[in-house]
């Protein structure tokens, strides 16, 4: 009778056990469901009226609809990429517009360097380096200097006024902005034979690489997606974007020994200084020349 009664038990809790782990499984995998019930990838309507620099973008021919809506889509579709470029617009854009202004730049040139560098400073796989990403020989060529010691492809500031004295070059040279952004990617010489190869003046009608054939396209993406972010389905809230801490500038036209020596006298340190001043590229300061620089100080 006892082992009877013990058989029952052991074998109530066995079921019981069973029962548990099958209803515990089933809540933890649930139902089945196609991907297509969790997560929707939603074709793009076309824009109407899309510009670059007050230039339209045909996109009522079949080759510019398709051409735009790849960027589009890929630009939308890689959401992290997207999201963190919203984040660094909102801390440099307010550094980049007033500069394209001052320097008679179209304010649509800000999504160029975005497309160029990410609004990071860092270097191409072809060594341009920067948030322009100016190659070594360009930047030279318009009065940056670059060496080991300094190299200013990393100051926004100077940067960004190379950048629109090779634009506006550029623009008067073609006649059309399109065109100079195109130039921007692929050189001014190339894209001038090719114009004059293919018997053609205006960019949307040139067959070129495929990296300068998606080069405007991609700007002109950005802008639409940058500027019009929760359209494209970005959420996010004021405090989640990126801000520029304050500076002030020191002018320094001496050589500097040792640039964490330099900056503990400034109540900061090594990193925080280099952090403003990324052109500065080694712990010293050579300037033998006794040029005038302007150093970047974090504010308390």
């Amino acid at each position: 009778m006892q082992k009877t009664v013990r058989f029952l038990s052991v074998l109530s809790i066995t079921i019981l056990s069973i029962s548990f782990f099958n209803a515990t499984y089933i809540s933890d995998v649930g139902p089945k469901k196609n991907t297509a019930e969790t997560y929707n990838i939603k074709a793009l309507k076309m824009p109407e009226g899309l510009t670059f620099a007050g230039e339209k973008v045909p996109t009522e021919r079949f080759d510019i609809k398709e051409r735009m809506d790849r960027e589009l889509l890929v630009n939308t579709y890689w959401q992290s990429n997207g999201l963190l470029l919203i984040k660094r617009a909102h801390k440099y854009f307010p550094i980049i517009e007033p500069l394209l202004k001052k320097y008679g730049l179209p304010d649509d040139f800000k999504y160029l360097a975005v497309a160029e560098s990410g609004l990071l400073n860092n270097s191409s796989p072809a060594g341009a380096s920067g948030f322009w990403h100016f190659l070594r020989s360009s930047a030279k060529e318009y009065g940056l200097e670059v060496n080991r010691n300094v190299d200013e492809r990393y100051n926004l500031e100077l940067a960004t006024k190379v950048a629109a004295d090779y634009l506006k070059k550029s623009k008067e040279r073609f006649g059309s902005w399109t065109l100079a952004a195109a130039a921007y990617n692929a050189g001014n010489a190339r894209i001038a034979r090719s114009l004059e190869t293919q018997q053609v003046n205006d960019y949307y009608d040139l067959l070129l690489n495929s990296e300068t054939s998606r080069y405007v396209f991609r700007i002109v993406a950005l802008k639409e997606i940058l500027s019009k972010p929760k359209q494209y389905g970005f959420e996010f809230e004021e405090e989640d974007l990126y801000i520029l801490p304050k500076t002030y500038t020191v002018d320094v036209d001496t050589v500097i020994t040792n640039i964490a020596s330099f900056a503990k006298k400034f109540g900061t340190n090594y990193k925080e200084l280099k952090l403003h001043n990324p052109w500065l590229r080694e712990n010293k300061l050579n300037n033998k020349s006794r040029k005038l620089y302007h150093i970047k100080i974090p504010a308390k």
